[in-house]
């Protein structure tokens, strides 16, 4: 295959996982970079080989006249960029969370609508090799019917609010700058895959401030997301609390079975299955259940998946994206799952201000 679809980049930080994934593939070739802090920009530059450098972003789409763009700017820039994009049939890979506001998401809504191109969501936690097992183990029937669900994202970034010279970065004003659960996806993009209906009220409670009160973020937010049959979601996001990392706790309950995720580095994946497990107490390795049920991808994956970023998820979610701008597969995180994932944690601003209020989650598919 030659390498026919030109891809560019905005946002050169966080572009480095994408890069390679995308260097690597057959069909596809880097042609350009923006970034509007030039330091980053000529950074990146140099070390991927890439020449065609921009700080403005529309210029970079009217003179590179790239296939694909990669929007890895901070979240308050996803929209507008992706609909630049889309208004120009370039199809669009967008960082999470889709954006920050509810108007703002009717506007990509809409212009995905209206575009010829392919938007997808990078949410790259729903490819993560333990997410990829339970989610076949769900299709097949293991744990029945799937009815209750949670998963937490306990990741402490003050060296990130601010530069080293002290400025506060966007991460202060979008991510702990408001309360709420401002950044859900990463808990809820693996739940709804194995709950299978998309969140359609929710009511938002925070534990208040006790580590830095100069931040409108509570320390721990938890979002509770009911579905239309009555399911349940439960996401816990804590980005200030002084703790060790935990991004990938996740639980999982059917009618049939029970997942219960490690909490902590060299825990174990556990599940108990009614169909599989010989006694109601017995936990078995989520490992066993590799061998009939792990998807292709994960089987023998490439060197450029174990080295990329997310556990693999920034390699395999690239390669869905291709499929799909190719026509082979349907976006696997199209605009409305995006939506799915973004919206609760939107809403959510307004139920904690509202002291865990539940409210109507709008879906985009009626817009």
């Amino acid at each position: 295959m030659s390498k026919e679809l030109k891809v560019a980049f905005a946002g050169a930080r966080r572009s480095s996982s994408f890069f390679k994934a995308f260097q690597s593939h057959p069909e596809t070739e880097v042609v350009a970079l923006c970034d509007a802090y030039e330091p980053n920009l000529y950074d990146a530059g140099r070390a991927t080989g890439v020449t065609q450098l921009y700080t403005v972003y529309e210029k970079m789409l009217d003179e590179a006249k790239p296939d694909i763009v990669v929007v890895a700017t901070p979240m308050q820039f996803h929209v507008p960029h992706s609909i630049a994009a889309l208004e120009r049939d370039i199809h669009v890979l967008s960082e999470v969370t889709a954006g920050v506001s509810v108007d703002e998401c009717r506007w990509l809504v809409g212009a995905t609508k209206r575009s010829k191109a392919v938007y997808m969501m990078a949410e790259n936690y729903n490819y993560r090799k333990p997410v990829v097992l339970v989610t076949a183990m769900v299709e097949a029937g293991l744990f029945g019917e799937t009815y209750y669900a949670e998963g937490e994202y306990l990741h402490e970034l003050s060296m990130l609010h601010h530069t080293k010279e002290g400025k506060p970065t966007w991460r202060y004003y979008w991510q702990v700058g408001v309360n709420g659960c401002t950044y859900p996806t990463h808990s809820l993009g693996p739940c709804l895959q194995w709950i299978r209906e998309r969140p359609t009220r929710i009511s938002c409670i925070g534990a208040g401030n006790w580590t830095d009160p100069e931040h409108a973020m509570e320390d721990t937010v938890q979002l509770s997301c009911k579905t239309a049959s009555g399911k349940l979601i439960r996401v816990r996001v804590d980005m200030l609390s002084k703790r060790p990392h935990a991004m990938t706790n996740y639980t999982l309950q059917g009618t049939k079975g029970a997942f219960e995720g490690a909490r902590h580095p060299g825990g174990q994946n556990l599940v108990w299955l009614e169909d599989y497990c010989s006694n109601p107490d017995e936990w078995v390795p989520l490992e066993r259940f590799e061998a009939d049920f792990l998807p292709e991808m994960w089987r023998d994956p490439p060197p450029e998946a174990l080295a990329a970023g997310h556990g693999g998820g920034d390699y395999f979610e690239v390669m869905d994206f291709v499929d799909a701008v190719q026509g082979r597969k349907p976006p696997a995180i199209d605009v409305h799952a995006a939506m799915d994932m973004t919206l609760p944690g939107l809403v959510s601003q307004e139920s904690i201000r509202r002291g865990g209020e539940w409210l109507e989650v709008p879906d985009s598919r009626r817009w």
